[in-house]
């Protein structure tokens, strides 16, 4: 008999060809550690990625930590793992000859951001720009963190928001045209999550393989490109916090700009 399948969405950080390259050998293994099939379901834009997770339509998920929390609340999503070994907090990147040295002088400029509702790269950013600083912006969303550093790369935009590891994660050649005026709080990272409908012992099997993916040099290799430094167990309590920090105001329902 045919394994049991389960769909897997990942958020689109990057385009959907790096995505499936990033993603697709960890489903893999995590089909030759389970005996189940796992099969990657992404969608090029934040807004219809929303919708899907939001309707329950994944069986697991990589997402953000705020959407984890709407997840949580509104779908009943499990929370599975997510990386120990760091903070996720957004970053504004301008360009590396760009006059402009920090978020006040931002006020009325171009500021580029992969969606309206992604955590670190836009929310938490508008929110310091315009509760912390109080400029006011004219926001440009772009699809994904690559298109943002582009963006601001190329001076098509005076700034743009971002998220460490991204921006980490970018050719040095794009790095090396670019400078960070600004870091954001700091919050619990991306974790891997559960339909509800997908039953315990399954939910179990998946955070194990992950955890022992995590305890091999070759799993920890695959994990690596994610980025995920040192995976680990986590629940709903981590994600809990996110909403307290005012970001209420700045999300976008249905996620259009």
């Amino acid at each position: 008999t045919a394994p049991e399948s389960y769909s897997f969405g990942v958020v689109p950080q990057y385009d959907q060809r790096r995505l499936a390259t990033i993603w697709q050998p960890i489903l893999d293994e995590l089909t030759r550690r389970t005996g189940l099939s796992f099969t990657l379901t992404g969608v090029p834009q934040k807004a219809e990625f929303e919708k899907h997770f939001l309707a329950g339509q994944y069986d697991f998920v990589y997402l953000n930590p705020n959407d984890a929390a709407l997840a949580v609340r509104r779908q009943g999503y499990q929370v599975l793992v997510h990386d120990h070994a760091v903070l996720l907090y957004g970053v504004l990147v301008v360009r590396r000859d760009s006059p402009l040295r920090a978020p006040r002088d931002l006020d009325g400029k171009t500021v580029a951001f992969p969606s309206p509702n992604a955590l670190g790269a836009s929310l938490l950013v508008r929110a310091d720009l315009a509760n912390r600083f109080h400029v006011r912006i004219a926001p440009r969303y772009v699809q994904n963190h690559t298109s943002v550093y582009l963006q601001v790369a190329q001076g098509l935009a005076d700034a743009g928001g971002g998220v460490q590891s991204t921006f980490d994660s970018q050719p040095q050649a794009v790095r090396d045209r670019l400078r960070v005026i600004h870091t954001t709080t700091r919050v619990p990272p991306h974790p891997v999550v559960a339909h509800p409908r997908v039953p315990p012992a399954v939910q179990n099997k998946v955070r194990q393989a992950f955890l022992d993916m995590g305890a091999t040099a070759a799993g920890r290799a695959l994990l690596a490109v994610v980025p995920i430094q040192r995976i680990g167990p986590a629940s709903a309590r981590d994600y809990m916090t996110i909403e307290q920090l005012g970001l209420k105001a700045f999300y976008v329902e249905g996620g259009a700009p």
